[in-house]
């Protein structure tokens, strides 16, 4: 599994995904490197830009579109709005990745053009730019990790709510597929919810949080005073526009951002193949590798291929996103059963996840008690 092409991802929509490997590979991250074309990881803030520019010339052409929808005849003009909440939706989806590749130091080669574009494109979307960096960055260096892992952390069975079973049915998933596509994300940010558990309050607009360290405070503060602003802009188009018109052009908008990306980071680490590890048997690149590539069909290319190049952002984070089929194709052949693919349509990946991975325990029998898989049986 793993090293072929287009068979591959045919082959993998029809049966389950085996295991990923646990064991140490018989691959560094240096041969990995050796195998990439040098280019690849060279960032050019022009080509950069590129997609800045044209996803905000779409998002733009989109909001022109809605000034012209109340001369639509009924019922065309009630329609057009989920058309325009899901293509806006999407297209934001966009600019959230871009804003994240400036995260992670892959925009261009300079730090501070970086963290200037994130910085204005994460406050836009009521994202906190270097708060979520930091935890992101952290997120990356502990992947797979149960112990220091900062999302999407699955618990042990002893450690799960006492309520959990009783949503173990069609109905309780829906529900809890709700709220979390609708409200995982602020949840998240505000109250370190599914996040790494820490012995007191955690957020991510707290700057004296237990995520952040003494000298990171002051990056918390300049990302709260940007969202002060984005929020005080909004207030003032609410005041002139109405609370409806930002709504529907704004709001709205951003629940389908907020919900494709807790899907897309939800499905990249959480499949019954894939392991996680306590601190007795986790290293870095066993992590990294416990991540699944997913298709999204045309959004792939919509989202930046965030979706189906995961794998290969772990192992090179700083790799811009303009060259991540070419990298993952490149070492594709070297991971062979250590690279996942899974072909699933998100949607029904979405309810399958749900359904199949509720909490993770190790494998009985075995001499590996610090490998832990998910399972689904209260």
């Amino acid at each position: 599994m793993g090293a072929g092409g287009r068979a591959t991802k045919v082959e993998v929509q029809h049966k389950p995904l085996s295991r990923v490997p646990n064991t140490k590979p018989p691959f560094t991250v240096g041969q990995l490197k050796k195998a990439i074309p040098p280019h690849c990881f060279e960032r050019s803030l022009l080509y950069s830009f590129s997609y800045v520019v044209y996803d905000l010339s779409l998002a733009f052409i989109l909001y022109i579109f809605t000034t012209y929808f109340n001369l639509l005849p009924y019922p065309f003009s009630l329609i057009a709005w989920p058309i325009y909440w899901s293509l806006q939706g999407c297209i934001l989806t966009g600019v959230w990745v871009i804003a994240h590749e400036c995260g992670h130091h892959a925009f261009s080669k300079h730090q501070l053009v970086d963290d200037l574009v994130g910085l204005i494109l994460h406050s836009a979307l009521l994202v906190p730019y270097f708060s979520w960096k930091i935890s992101h960055r952290r997120h990356h260096s502990n992947t797979g990790s149960l112990d220091r892992d900062e999302v999407f952390v699955p618990k042990e069975k002893s450690k799960v709510a006492w309520y959990s079973k009783y949503l173990n049915n069609p109905l309780g998933r829906a529900i809890s597929l709700l709220i979390t596509l609708t409200l995982g994300w602020p949840l998240y940010l505000a109250f370190n919810v599914s996040g790494r558990p820490y012995d007191r309050f955690a957020s991510h607009f707290y700057p004296y949080a237990p995520i952040y360290s003494h000298r990171e405070r002051l990056l918390i503060f300049v990302s709260d005073v940007a969202l002060f602003c984005v929020t005080y802009s909004l207030y003032n188009i609410a005041i002139a526009k109405g609370v409806a018109w930002l709504i529907f052009v704004y709001g709205v908008p951003l629940l389908v951002v907020n919900g494709f990306l807790v899907t897309i980071t939800y499905l990249q680490h959480t499949h019954s193949a894939l392991p996680h590890y306590d601190s007795s048997e986790w290293d870095w690149l066993r992590g990294a590798l416990a991540t699944v590539d997913r298709d999204f069909g045309i959004l792939n290319k919509v989202f930046h291929h965030i979706t189906d190049t995961h794998v290969a952002h772990h192992l090179f984070s700083t790799m811009p996103h303009y060259h991540a089929m070419e990298v993952t194709n490149a070492i594709k052949p070297i991971l062979g059963e250590y690279y996942q693919f899974d072909g699933t349509p998100f949607y029904k990946a979405l309810w399958r996840e749900a359904r199949e991975c509720l909490y993770v325990e190790p494998d009985e029998g075995t001499s590996q008690k610090g490998v832990y898989w998910y399972r689904n049986k209260f």
